[in-house]
């Protein structure tokens, strides 16, 4: 006699410990795609390195299994975007699913040298005040829970670096209700904790005109490129033809997130017992390879007692 079905897929096999580098779709939240990827890898032990909007695409780097502990180091990178810049309306959320707040236009257009000066005005370092529609929390609760609950939100300006800001091409348009604007494509590349909206919002605000996001991609978040991606389609489809996701591994991982320190047989056992061993010589995180290239541990050289010695933060191969 035939087995009753429960109704419910089958569970997929488990996907192996480390990354996944996801092209999001528009429409989808950082959320959303984690819970696709849960299911594709066969585990709840998923995460994501840096929120990217709704409207937004580009690279969502996901870890699974042990590479969630990565990510934290993930986050704080460097990411790089093209984007389109709307010059001439304001909106509630500094991008093009807010309500409009203002529409003075552009009228015959943008002074070019006006543009160049208020672009180079947030280009370096500066002090940028989040969207108001922002992850930030406020009093234990989020900034875009208590802006859409209809509360008066304000965020304190915090320090924030624009490595690049450059225009590469502009174009006249006209919004749906006739006002004059002025479209421009941007590619970016700032430090973790940069909000694109706001350069936006405050170029725009800056020239007099008002100005806000219209299309945001994200084509790097550290070492981990648009190139390298995968839609989530392709991933079902990998799924699909081999049976269990594939991720990147965690030694590979590594060596697009840190510096790298090759570790002797004795150092690899010594690591796995938690205990330090002799300074990598470098500064900040350094990720611990074995010699087999799997990932042993992050080290941070610090002092104990005078010596300067390495010392693992985070042991992935316990002995």
């Amino acid at each position: 006699m035939a087995e009753k079905s429960s109704g419910r897929p089958a569970r997929r096999p488990t996907a192996p410990d480390g990354l996944l580098v996801v092209d999001k779709p528009t429409g989808w939240t950082s959320h959303d795609v984690v819970g696709r990827c849960r299911r594709l890898a066969g585990t709840r032990k998923v995460g994501h390195a840096g929120t990217l909007d709704p409207m937004a695409t580009g690279v969502l780097v996901i870890g699974v299994g042990r590479a969630t502990k990565l990510l934290t180091y993930v986050v704080g990178a460097d990411k790089a975007y093209t984007a389109t810049i709307r010059l001439g309306v304001a909106t509630t959320t500094d991008d093009a699913e807010g309500e409009v707040v203002d529409a003075p236009g552009v009228g015959d257009g943008v002074d070019p040298a006006a543009l160049d000066r208020e672009i180079g005005r947030l280009t370096g370092d500066i002090q940028q005040v989040p969207t108001t529609v922002s992850a930030i929390k406020v009093d234990g609760r989020r900034a875009y829970a208590r802006a859409r609950a209809g509360e008066d939100v304000e965020l304190a300006a915090r320090p924030v670096t624009v490595s690049t800001f450059e225009v590469t091409s502009t174009r006249p348009a006209t919004s749906d209700d006739g006002t004059a604007v002025l479209d421009l494509d941007v590619v970016v590349v700032v430090s973790s904790g940069t909000y694109v909206r706001a350069l936006a919002r405050d170029l725009g605000a800056a020239l007099g005109v008002g100005g806000h996001l219209t299309a945001l991609r994200r084509t790097r978040v550290g070492g981990y490129t648009l190139d390298r991606a995968a839609t989530l389609d392709e991933l079902e489809a990998q799924v699909d033809a081999d049976g269990v996701l594939a991720t990147l591994p965690l030694g590979d991982a590594a060596r697009s997130t840190f510096p790298v320190r090759e570790l002797t047989e004795a150092e690899t056992r010594a690591l796995g017992y938690g205990q330090w061993v002799t300074p990598t010589g470098m500064r900040g995180t350094v990720a611990g390879l074995g010699p087999d290239g799997t990932l042993v541990a992050l080290l941070e050289d610090t002092t104990r007692r005078g010596e300067r010695l390495a010392k693992p933060v985070l042991v992935l191969a316990p002995a």
